[in-house]
């Protein structure tokens, strides 16, 4: 278990993490929007603190959260991901003869299609889980990410469910993943999937003691005006 441990802790470090900037992207656009932090926090019932250790990187969102958000705000999570791919580091150092100019830009034409498994855009959430997106440039109608749910992780804290616009598909890989769609519960294992309307107050939650890997798409989710937690009483919290 400690072997795995080290194992996944070595494959996420040689990822790009992009935990650092999401709070400056989510600051940049309420400001372009002309709101306060705390006219957002408003909207989104919860405190002005809790918005601005976000946006300065002092804590994590939840998914729950980190969704409100960018629904209130009109962004994608593309947004986030930083939208195309940064420059490889020894493109962007040092000039290269013409001809391996033309090479690079011949191979970075020919991946234009491709997201390879190593230079995923990551983010890491607070409930313990972490998305990277599966696609190699900016697509505004779908999320389509590569989910992990460590052991202890959900969607939202407590028993709280989120709920938006869209319909949701997914793929499990490894792991048990709880999924709660309204008042109906299963549980999926490697090769179960599952789809359902993503307006239905739903939950996902790891009940195993290994992490929760699979795919996941949101089709859909931008026409949402605006993505709410439901606790059972109200549809904000």
């Amino acid at each position: 278990m400690a072997k795995q441990a080290t194992q996944r802790a070595r494959g996420r470090s040689s990822r790009p993490l992009l935990e650092e900037d999401v709070g400056p992207r989510l600051r940049a656009h309420r400001e372009q929007r002309g709101l306060s932090l705390r006219e957002l926090a408003r909207r989104l019932g919860v405190s002005p603190s809790a918005i601005s250790q976000i946006e300065t990187a002092k804590s994590r969102p939840s998914v729950s959260t980190l969704y409100s958000i960018v629904s209130e705000l009109g962004m994608s999570l593309d947004e986030l991901f930083g939208g195309a791919k940064p420059a490889a580091p020894a493109e962007a150092s040092s000039p290269a003869p013409s001809a391996s100019r033309g090479t690079s830009r011949s191979r970075a034409a020919a991946e234009r299609h491709v997201q390879r498994g190593g230079s995923r855009a990551t983010i890491d959430l607070e409930s313990g889980v972490r998305w990277e997106r599966l696609t190699p440039g900016p697509d505004h109608d779908t999320d389509f990410l590569f989910v992990t749910y460590d052991v202890g992780g959900s969607s939202s804290e407590g028993n709280r469910s989120i709920r938006h616009s869209g319909h949701e598909y997914g793929l499990v890989l490894s792991g048990r993943l709880e999924v709660t769609v309204g008042f109906d519960h299963y549980v999926l294992g490697p090769g179960d999937s599952i789809s359902f309307d993503s307006t239905v107050p739903h939950r996902l939650a790891n009940l195993g003691d290994e992490p929760v890997h699979g795919v996941w798409v949101v089709v859909g989710r931008q026409d949402d005006s605006r993505t709410r937690r439901f606790d059972g009483d109200s549809g904000a919290s």
